[in-house]
């Protein structure tokens, strides 16, 4: 399966959601926050990356316009995960391929990875 890379700065959360994912058999690494979970990109090249919004030093919105700056990471799906800046996510289109409001169901969130990475 995909090595998948969950951002957030809320721990319990990142690793409800890596667990999970990990039980669908895809590799996950998390980070605590936007600047590692970049350096973690480009040295491990994920499949598809999922940021919260609202964390230290970089935002997911910071993260993904990175991500979307770096040529070597074209065509790399971002999922936004937020709690209150779903709407500034879906703001931004062209940076994020799906936006899901906490909380979320995790089969849709499923999904919609499952299609990103059959699609890529």
């Amino acid at each position: 399966m995909a090595l998948i890379l969950v951002a957030d700065d809320e721990f319990l959360l990142a690793d409800m959601l890596a667990n999970f994912l990990r039980d669908e058999g895809h590799e996950v690494v998390t980070a605590a926050h936007g600047v590692i979970a970049l350096q973690m990109i480009r040295e491990r090249r994920p499949a598809l990356v999922i940021t919260d919004f609202m964390m230290p030093l970089m935002t997911g919105l910071e993260l993904a316009q990175a991500v979307k700056a770096d040529a070597a990471l074209d065509g790399l799906p971002v999922i936004l995960v937020s709690g209150a800046q779903g709407s500034t996510g879906r703001e931004h289109g062209e940076l994020f391929a799906e936006v899901f409001d906490k909380p979320y169901d995790l089969q849709a969130m499923l999904a919609a990875i499952n299609g990103l990475l059959s699609a890529g």
